[in-house]
């Protein structure tokens, strides 16, 4: 054990206090428990930018069978951006509340490559029945686009709400199908000047190698076309990690500083060059409109966007889901409670932090923490103030630290 000498006393050192304080805590070694976000007041992400954020929403499309059906595809331009929804689970509370489909066209827009009409259609928003050799799920959201003679049939689903500001954004997706698309997920704040544009972007090209995933702040050019390096990061998935073709956790993290990317856990990209900073929308689509980027599909080909999951921990500006969360979006210390409301609802500290990262459960949180305990997230220790307290107490009596 290591020792320092004062006052003529054997002095323990701090790494060995710890190491006491752990084995000692019956806490320190139990595993988060499972829990419901009726008890969470705050989330606690991993990664680079470990994050607080106040609300927490999962959509599961795993076991949606009695809605599967694969709508044919419209083939006149009018009658498919007028379609309603594919299945009643597209009017349910549970999609209503969170996405809205998109019905909107390109032909008032000013791309000046665009070479094809580009239709947003809710025909092509679905719930499919899971065909792979060895499922995983019963069904799955498809998002599709395909190119007919005369237009590119696309799908878009926009959140309902537009003030997000801060969020952890993950899915279970994957991109199948011909080049010549975009596949995206994207925070997204418009504006009439490309300038003000903000935009965190997670795209997948169709006509790139299967490796090959974009990831840019926009705006990434300016309004001379001129491109802007620092907003764009185009990256070659590492090794041992799956294409886009195959099923994978894509993450999205935008926090104050940067935006930082995942793959199945492992960061792939960090741009914190015009990272976004004012209330926007989350936005996938499956899209192409015959120009440079997107490329121009061969007529009667298509390909898809597929989800399995979709889940958010997110600040917003438009709503109060419950008071006292933190709504910092990972800037500075949570605090525990001193037992004040008022002065709790102040200083917004959070009582009960949880995690979506540590969950044996996909979908269910867990509670990392609560009633003042401090857990300390990445360095392996886990430790909390009750036992810190009792057995420093006892540390000070026995003349440990003395």
């Amino acid at each position: 054990m290591e020792t320092h000498q004062r006052r003529g006393r054997t002095h323990t050192s701090l790494s060995s206090l710890i190491t006491l304080i752990t084995i000692a805590s019956p806490l320190a070694s139990a595993a988060p428990s499972l829990t419901d976000d009726s008890k969470c007041e705050c989330y606690l992400t991993n990664g680079t930018q470990a994050s607080f954020f106040a609300t927490h929403r999962f959509l599961d499309f795993r076991n949606l069978a009695k809605h599967a059906g694969v709508p044919p595809t419209i083939a006149k331009p009018n009658d498919s951006g007028s379609a309603p929804v594919t299945s009643e689970y597209f009017t349910s509370k549970e999609w209503t509340e969170t996405f809205w489909v998109q019905s909107w066209n390109n032909s008032h827009q000013t791309r000046e490559d665009a070479t094809v009409l580009m239709v947003n259609s809710p025909n092509n928003v679905y719930i499919e029945a899971n065909g792979d050799r060895n499922p995983s799920s019963q069904t799955w959201l498809t998002l599709r686009t395909q190119r007919l003679k005369d237009f590119q049939t696309a799908s878009e689903i926009e959140s309902v709400a537009p003030g997000f500001q801060y969020l952890s954004v993950r899915m279970l997706a994957r991109t199948v199908g011909s080049p010549g698309a975009i596949t995206a997920l994207f925070t997204y704040r418009g504006s009439d000047r490309l300038a003000d544009v903000q935009e965190s972007d997670l795209e997948v090209r169709t006509m790139d190698p299967r490796n090959t995933i974009q990831y840019t702040n926009q705006p990434s050019y300016t309004e001379d076309g001129d491109e802007i390096d620092h907003a764009t990061k185009n990256v070659t998935i590492p090794q041992g990690l799956p294409d886009w073709t195959h099923w994978a956790v894509h993450r999205l993290d935008w926090t104050p500083k940067e935006t930082v990317w995942y793959v199945d856990g492992t960061e792939v990209a960090t741009i914190s060059f015009q990272t976004p900073r004012d209330p926007s929308k989350v936005i996938l689509n499956a899209w192409s409109d015959g120009g440079e980027w997107s490329g121009n599909m061969t007529v009667n080909e298509a390909a898809y966007l597929q989800i399995q999951w979709l889940e958010i921990v997110y600040n917003a500006t438009d709503e109060n889901p419950a008071k006292k969360r933190k709504r910092n979006g990972g800037t500075g210390m949570l605090r525990g409670r001193d037992g004040d409301d008022d002065d709790d609802e102040k200083d917004g500290s959070c009582d009960v932090v949880c995690s979506i990262d540590e969950t044996t459960e996909r979908g269910k949180p867990v509670t990392l923490w609560n009633n003042g305990g401090v857990r300390m997230v990445g360095g392996g220790l886990i430790t909390w103030i009750p036992s810190l307290t009792v057995l420093g107490m006892l540390a000070l009596s026995s003349g440990w630290l003395w």
